[in-house]
């Protein structure tokens, strides 16, 4: 058997697993039995995936209250299969009332978008990003210091991607039957663990007519 000093870092995991698990259950006995009956989440939160934002930690919910999906830089492309499979469970099936975007100040993404650097594959991922950029260039160029710009276009990015989640058959369907959800658009700071609240977006909001289905 291995000492603790000999444990590998994905051994140290288990190890941290057992623990934690262990420790629910002395506090609260059912907690497992109870999880594992049904799941009701009233949020749906799309973020980034830099392992310094986890949902559940910055907004202090727990297991069974958030469902979760991320990708580099939060976004919503329509392309996406993976992400639109998530958002139909999340609004079809558990019945989200909050579909939260939360994007980082700092993120390195978006701050790779910014660039002209090849970065291969992910190239793909990241004209997305440059086109929020090209969109909204003139804003994003105002800002004098470079951290700044990058910070704009995370808070612009985040913003389109809440409308992009309204422009989806998905969320539209949801509206005409039921009004919900509301889409939330957030950054999170790394320097002080703050959310800022950018906007919202809901069924009575203005969508251009472009982007509206009209035989749900």
């Amino acid at each position: 058997m291995k000492s603790k000093q000999q444990l590998s870092s994905v051994e140290k995991l288990i190890e941290n697993n057992k623990k934690w698990a262990s420790d629910v259950v002395k506090e609260d006995p059912e907690y497992f039995s109870r999880l594992a009956e049904v799941q009701k989440p009233e949020f749906l939160w799309i973020g980034c995936s830099d392992s310094r934002v986890p949902a559940d930690r910055v907004t202090g919910t727990q297991p069974g209250e958030i469902f979760v999906h991320r990708n580099i830089a939060n976004m919503v492309i329509h392309t996406d299969m993976n992400l639109l499979a998530v958002l139909e469970y999340a609004v079809d099936h558990l019945k989200v009332k909050h579909i939260i975007v939360c994007g980082h100040y700092g993120c390195g993404g978006v701050k790779a978008a910014m660039t002209r650097h090849n970065y291969d594959l992910i190239n793909k991922w990241i004209r997305n990003i440059k086109d929020v950029y090209r969109t909204h260039r003139d804003t994003i160029d105002y800002q004098t210091k470079p951290e700044d710009r990058l910070n704009k276009l995370i808070e612009l990015n985040v913003q389109e991607q809440v409308l992009n989640l309204a422009k989806t058959s998905i969320v539209q369907r949801s509206w005409k039957a039921n009004q919900s959800p509301s889409i939330h658009g957030w950054v999170y700071s790394l320097q002080d663990g703050i959310i800022k609240d950018l906007c919202t977006m809901t069924h009575k909001d203005y969508l251009d007519p472009l982007y509206e289905f009209d035989d749900l």
